[in-house]
């Protein structure tokens, strides 16, 4: 499993590039077309199946434990609430939703994001094995946690944790199946029904997390998937990650300097930020982009984490040296150790997670630029 996990996640990183350059070029030549005219129509199908190759892309690097975490204070309870309209409309109208869901028994540090995605994976298999309806029930509570519940490969000590349990009343699986269900791509749907990822990536995210998952089941009773998380002080509790405001409107200025060693993604963002109002110089590598600041007062370094030489963390170290005031927006399609520790990306570091759109490169980079105090 770890094996496989090291492959997707190389995988993925080299794939986030190219997905980058793919739909963000789609997008410049949608740009380009007035309404109805044109090969639009095929440029959107360009642009929707990069967006569902990103979704899988996403799968593989939770699976392979090299998600960029940003985590918070968050109330499981709350995320379930707040996600239970969406959850209706997964499940169907013939399978019965139930929450238990205590206020405040369930404060955890995680991704409020990747909760979330761990909840409407385990929601959608259980929806899916009630194809004639049923009760899908979540509860969210606080317990210690024992040996007994841990798996049998990785054991848990006793401590303090969060659980957040999905049962259905579906149709249930055989011990066979239980000792395959966490591996990728490993699937009971048919063909064309699922990409046998979801639980995957479920087990990437809770291990990654901190916790562990487990899965109880039996032909014709239905199952239970209980993830546990450390339980944590609900100081500062937060439901779900509030979405992110997109660029403001208004040409801009300011000088960038962008260095990628990917020419797609490169030929994108530079584009991208040209369009806005921005100045834009680019690199190459490292070494050019020390050479092209030098004669240049930058405002602001888009960088790659992990490109042929310097590393994207030595390029702003350098450049930080002659010009203390510059401010850095890392880019990367993993979590590379530049900048993230344990999975978790460091204080104070501004981070976008490549495959990106035009919209969210340019909130990503007004954030940044931002005067210091702004909202």
């Amino acid at each position: 499993m770890e094996e496989i996990g090291r492959l997707a996640g190389g995988i993925a990183h080299d794939f986030n590039n190219l997905l980058t350059a793919i739909r963000g070029s789609a997008s410049l030549a949608l740009a380009e077309l007035p309404p109805g005219e044109g090969p639009r129509e095929d440029l959107e199908q360009i642009e929707q199946a990069a967006d569902r190759a990103a979704a899988l892309t996403r799968q593989l690097l939770a699976f392979a434990r090299r998600t960029v975490l940003q985590p918070e204070i968050v109330d499981l309870g709350a995320i379930v609430r707040r996600l239970q309209p969406i959850l209706r409309r997964l499940i169907g109208e013939d399978v019965r939703l139930e929450t238990n869901t205590p206020a405040e028994a369930g404060c955890v540090l995680a991704d409020p994001g990747q909760i979330e995605q761990v909840i409407v994976n385990l929601v959608v298999n259980a929806g899916d094995a009630m194809p004639n309806g049923g009760t899908l029930t979540i509860e969210v509570g606080e317990i210690e946690l024992a040996e007994s519940i841990a798996t049998p490969t990785q054991p848990e000590p006793a401590r303090a944790m969060t659980s957040l349990s999905v049962t259905d009343t579906g149709v249930g699986m055989d011990e066979a199946t239980l000792d395959h269900l966490f591996q990728p791509f490993f699937t009971t749907k048919g063909p064309g029904k699922g990409t046998g990822l979801g639980l995957a990536t479920v087990y990437g995210i809770v291990r990654q997390s901190g916790g562990t998952v487990t899965a109880r089941s039996q032909p014709g009773v239905g199952s239970t998937f209980t993830v546990y998380l450390p339980r944590v002080n609900p100081t500062g509790v937060v439901g779900l990650e509030p979405p992110r405001a997109t660029a403001s409107g208004g040409k801009k200025t300011g000088r960038i300097l962008v260095v990628e060693d990917d020419s797609g993604v490169r030929r994108f963002a530079s584009r991208v930020l040209e369009a806005a109002g921005y100045e834009v110089l680019t690199a190459i590598d490292g070494a050019s982009a020390i050479e092209v600041a030098a004669g240049a007062n930058v405002q602001l370094v888009l960088t790659d984490v992990v490109m042929p030489g310097m590393s994207g963390r030595d390029v702003a170290t350098a450049l930080s040296a002659s010009q203390p005031d510059v401010r850095v927006l890392y880019m990367s399609g993993h979590a590379d150790k530049g900048i993230v520790h344990g999975g978790v990306l460091e204080k104070d570091v501004s981070f976008l997670a490549k495959p990106f759109t035009a919209q969210s490169l340019l909130a990503a980079v007004e954030d940044v630029m931002a005067p210091a105090g702004d909202d």
